[in-house]
């Protein structure tokens, strides 16, 4: 399941197939039972309306918590391209030569970041991360020895700076794991099912097209849901405008 919701378009055919065998279900069951007396129908409306009812407040929940991370994951693109930036000025603190190796190692570590937005080979994601560590480390290891051999208030401005910037990648690497839990995946899938079964039972008197409507349309909004909170598939996904546009502001100076 962690990996189907990592794909929007097989969650949309796999939800679509599921629901709609589910409404087939619902009205072979009810051409097989007995006919319900009259007396029943209005009992089994109101259960009806109240699951239907349910499953759009799930879904309306799940809605707001991928749209939530995916706010989340913008904000922390944002920030991180501020604290590069900040801290490449803030490098002009540092002796001229630490000064001049922290900004080459930082357009560096700007290009990996840009790459992580938008890489989609695995094995080149991998390779961005492990290169990514070792800039850390780098950078790091660039201010700390200035700092021990200078503990000036200036010195420990841009190690401040710094610091900003490894806790600024440790956030978006946070928000990019923060995901929609399985748990809800499976509450809202088998209301969803529920729904399908009982909308099928009710079909002798809604008609047939509601065996097709209404799997389609919980299956697009089950598309949608999975595509905002899937965040490097699907046709969503956060572009990192910010570290870009710094990255050409640095490699034109």
């Amino acid at each position: 399941m962690t990996h189907i919701v990592d794909f929007p378009f097989l969650v949309f055919a796999l939800s679509f197939v599921a629901l709609w065998l589910s409404a087939q279900i619902g009205a072979f069951v009810r051409k097989r039972s007995r006919p319900r007396e009259e007396t029943g129908r209005p009992d089994s409306e109101v259960v009806l309306a109240a699951t239907l009812t349910l499953l759009g407040l799930i879904i309306g929940f799940a809605f707001s918590m991928v749209v939530s991370r995916y706010d989340q994951r913008k904000n922390d693109e944002a920030e991180e391209a501020n604290a590069i930036g900040t801290e490449y000025v803030q490098a002009g603190l540092l002796p001229a030569a630490d000064a001049g190796r922290v900004r080459d190692v930082l357009k560096n570590y700007l290009d990996q970041r840009v790459l992580f937005y938008e890489s989609h080979d695995p094995h080149q994601l991998e390779r961005a991360v492990h290169y990514t560590s070792q800039l850390q480390t780098d950078l790091w290891s660039i201010v700390q020895t200035t700092a021990a051999k200078q503990p000036t208030p200036t010195v420990a401005l841009a190690v401040s700076g710094m610091n900003e910037v490894l806790n600024s990648q440790g956030y978006t690497q946070a928000a990019w794991w923060n995901r929609l839990p399985i748990a809800a995946w499976f509450l809202v899938v088998a209301i969803a099912i529920f729904c399908n079964l009982l909308i099928g039972y009710a079909s002798h008197r809604r008609g047939k097209r509601s065996l097709l409507v209404l799997p389609l349309v919980i299956s697009i909004s089950f598309f949608l849901i999975a595509d905002i909170d899937s965040p490097r598939h699907g046709l969503i996904r956060v572009v990192p405008q910010n570290l870009i546009s710094l990255s050409q502001a640095l490699q034109a100076q």
